[in-house]
């Protein structure tokens, strides 16, 4: 048989060929996902909005459907469906009204069908035909409601996202260095938009990214495994090993945890519970040096932990830093927040030493680096 070499120019383009396909449909099945999940939530939105209109009103009557139907819809379908997350449906329904929706559904249906009332024209349509109104994605629409101040600024940023083409990451930055603002105090508004409105590198989603957006994964209910580098995972597999061969304290619960915080989505790399403690065990793992960032950010982990995860008669959560560093390695528990220094102190004599962690820790660093030396074309990681 004869092998084609990687410099072949009929391989190469058959191989850019093939490539460009999958991109296109990775794209295209996000788009389509994110359209029917848009759509769906809009109906969602509806119904509770009429369930409260029912309940005369009463600001509790809403809030007790919000925590039952949480319950059991995350009971029933998984992840995505906590109270924050209903009440941006109940949010996204008000936002875009049953007229405005009509009035753009008119514009692309048959004439007989559009001479229905607005109200009637919006209920009965199916979902294929209710997402065509909905042309961004859903963390688009979460972000032009959560993040803009008035009507206005979220029609000009929301035109500005369908003219341009604009990414999540492309929303997220204009909406933050204040687009809208500065496209009205400029004297050449049309220059402003055409300059201002070009995407930087850092703007790009890949069409792996967009299939893994985090709403899309809840929406289907798949798992979300994510690593940022192929030592980074190693180091996480042989810690949670290590630590399940200690005894019998820690137990495993989940590896590459997902919370979100606000609009912005965060990753812990493993979540224990250790029996003896009764409480929670964040382990966040850096291949950088340990900064006041990191244990900032295992303090947010720990409170978000505290009051979402952990369950009645449990005690509060733990965070464990460890950083991997090249020529170093260091462990750091995050007990700053507990309620007592008792409590601390528990936590200290039970928990394994960080110094046997950082050890550990560094030992498997370095038959990583090791091993992938010792394989031409698979280099270690800075």
């Amino acid at each position: 048989m004869t092998d084609l070499r990687t410099d072949n120019p009929d391989y190469g383009a058959v191989h850019g060929d093939v490539i460009a396909l999958l991109e296109t449909a990775r794209r295209t099945a996000a788009r389509s996902v994110n359209a029917l999940m848009t759509a769906t939530y809009w109906k969602i939105g509806r119904r509770i909005i009429e369930f409260e209109q029912g309940g005369a009103g009463r600001a509790s009557y809403g809030q007790a459907l919000l925590k039952r139907l949480s319950a059991d819809l995350s009971a029933q379908f998984g992840r995505g469906f906590g109270t924050d997350n209903l009440e941006q449906m109940r949010l996204f329904y008000l936002a875009y009204p049953p007229d405005q929706i009509s009035e753009t559904l008119s514009r692309k249906l048959p004439p007989k069908i559009a001479r229905e009332k607005s109200e009637t024209l919006s209920r009965t349509l199916s979902l294929e035909q209710l997402a065509t109104v909905f042309p961004l994605s859903w963390s688009h629409y979460v972000h032009l409601i959560r993040r803009t101040r008035s009507v206005e600024e979220r029609e000009f940023y929301e035109g500005e996202a369908l003219r341009g083409g604009w990414s999540i990451r492309q929303l997220d930055r204009q909406i933050a260095t204040q687009y809208h603002t500065r496209a009205l105090l400029s004297r050449n508004k049309r220059t402003m938009l055409e300059e201002g409105g070009r995407p930087q590198a850092s703007d790009l989603v890949t069409p792996d990214e967009a299939i893994k957006d985090p709403y899309v994964l809840e929406f289907l209910n798949l798992k979300d495994e994510y690593s940022e580098s192929h030592l980074e995972d190693a180091l996480i597999h042989r810690l949670e090993d290590f630590l399940l061969e200690l005894g019998g304290d820690f137990t495993f619960v989940g590896r590459q945890r997902r919370l979100r915080i606000g609009e912005t989505w965060f990753r812990v790399d493993l979540l224990f519970f250790h029996r003896r403690l009764r409480c929670l065990i964040i382990i966040d793992l850096k291949l950088t040096e340990l900064s006041h960032a990191d244990v900032g950010q295992m303090h947010m982990y720990c409170n978000y932990a505290r009051e979402h995860w952990t369950l009645p008669g449990e005690n509060p959560p733990v965070g464990l830093i460890l950083c991997a560093r090249t020529n170093a390695a260091v462990a750091r528990y995050a007990l700053e927040g507990l309620p007592n220094k008792v409590l601390a102190a528990e936590y200290q004599t039970v928990l394994p030493d960080e110094k046997v962690l950082a050890e550990e820790l560094a030992r498997t660093r370095r038959e990583l680096e090791a091993r992938s030396l010792a394989r031409p074309g698979d280099a270690p990681a800075e």
